[in-house]
């Protein structure tokens, strides 16, 4: 068994057809158009590498959470930006690989870029299917997943399909591992790590291996009221995850063994009447109105957090600490952002869809050291220190190409 990754930058991958999985999950406007193409931008190494040596690529990716092959899920918008990006080449949407005519993928031209429909259309893909994943793998003669996002599930298009394929990492997937590697190895101090977002529950096991490795961890979002309600404090009618509250207060206590500061907020912005968003207030966090919600951190909140990103050296960011898409609740989620970039000595990973919409289109992206395409797939990857689709890399290219 191989125990590295081979990268298609360090072999010669030439005149062959192509399975290149892909994570163009892209967020969609009301209308069906991309509302942020990021996702397919941080790809294009990848797609420039392997046609300009002759390779012909089959794209697969997934988009959202279809029950069926439901229309809006189609990723007729996303061929169609892709084709943008890439001049000169011609992107063919292929409705179903199963059924199309064979000559589809016989005649490809060299300038011709065939793209999957929606991966998630057959639910044989999320059940990692070995049947299934022969008849993806029977379209091309080599692999290559640049699709760290994903990289945390067992499917077909990610695990399954490394079995019967010569197997290699996009150069994506390099950046991501390298980038969040440099995280989990030897980290410099302070370690500060921020986590928002909802659930705790989804979070257990990282918010565990975080309190091992940092000196702090900053909390925020629904996640935060959490933590809250364990030690008693009025959450009115915020979101609060009740079988969570448990799990907070071991969490807590094991913080506390560990000597990791867990810092929760102090004062919060709060929605006073449930059906007017403009009805904020800043209120302490011991002084939450029993039919309020928290939205957001608080001022104070912010400066608190705001001292301590400021003399980190090592920061890891997934999940924004307020409603951001509501105006008068994105204001804590803007400053942790602006904090970080100000921090010009740190090594500063960022990674999370919610989180990533939330920094969309911001200026100062460039002082954030990487921009993580996973959410999920890139706590797992510092949890474990290595994902399902990355041990399937290792093994898959045992088959010479």
């Amino acid at each position: 068994m191989l125990n590295t990754i081979s990268y298609i930058d360090e072999t010669s991958i030439t005149d062959k057809k192509i399975l290149l999985r892909v994570d163009f999950n892209v967020s969609l406007n009301p209308n069906n158009t991309i509302a942020d193409d990021a996702r397919i931008q941080q790809a294009l190494p990848t797609f420039t590498q392997l046609l300009k040596n002759n390779n012909k690529l089959i794209v697969v990716s997934h988009l959202g959470r279809p029950e069926s092959r439901e229309p809006e899920f189609s990723l007729q918008p996303v061929a169609e930006r892709l084709q943008n990006l890439l001049p000169g080449y011609t992107v063919k949407l292929v409705d179903d690989f199963l059924t199309a005519d064979p000559a589809i993928f016989q005649n490809q031209q060299p300038n011709e870029i065939l793209m999957l429909e929606n991966i998630r259309f057959y639910p044989e893909e999320q059940k990692g299917d070995t049947e299934f994943s022969q008849k993806l793998a029977a379209l091309a003669d080599v692999y290559v997943n640049d699709a760290f996002g994903v990289s945390h599930r067992a499917d077909a298009s990610i695990v399954g399909v490394t079995s019967y394929l010569p197997s290699y990492g996009g150069l994506l997937m390099k950046k991501e591992i390298q980038m969040i590697g440099r995280v989990i190895q030897n980290p410099e101090k302070p370690f500060v790590a921020i986590i928002g977002g909802a659930k705790i529950t989804t979070k257990i096991t990282i918010l565990g291996k975080l309190m091992e490795m940092a000196d702090y961890l900053l909390v925020g979002g629904g996640l935060a009221n959490t933590f809250l309600c364990a030690q008693g404090f009025p959450i009115g009618k915020s979101y609060c995850e009740s079988e969570g509250v448990e799990t907070a207060k071991k969490l807590l206590f094991l913080a506390a063994q560990l000597h990791t500061a867990i810092v929760l907020p102090s004062d919060v912005v709060i929605q006073k009447d449930p059906d007017n968003e403009q009805s904020s207030e800043v209120v302490k966090q011991d002084e939450v109105p029993e039919g309020a919600q928290v939205l957001d951190i608080g001022p104070e909140t912010q400066a608190k957090f705001g001292a301590i990103i400021a003399k980190a050296k090592t920061i890891i960011w997934n999940g924004p600490v307020g409603l951001f898409e509501k105006e008068p609740y994105r204001r804590g989620t803007d400053f942790i952002y602006y904090a970080i970039t100000q921090n010009s000595e740190a090594l500063s990973v960022v990674g999370g869809g919610d989180t990533l919409a939330a920094i969309d289109n911001k200026e100062y992206l460039n002082k954030i050291t990487h921009i993580s395409t996973g959410g999920g797939a890139m706590l797992e990857y510092i949890e474990n220190g290595t994902l399902p689709g990355i041990e399937a890399l290792k093994t898959g290219q045992r088959i010479a190409a």
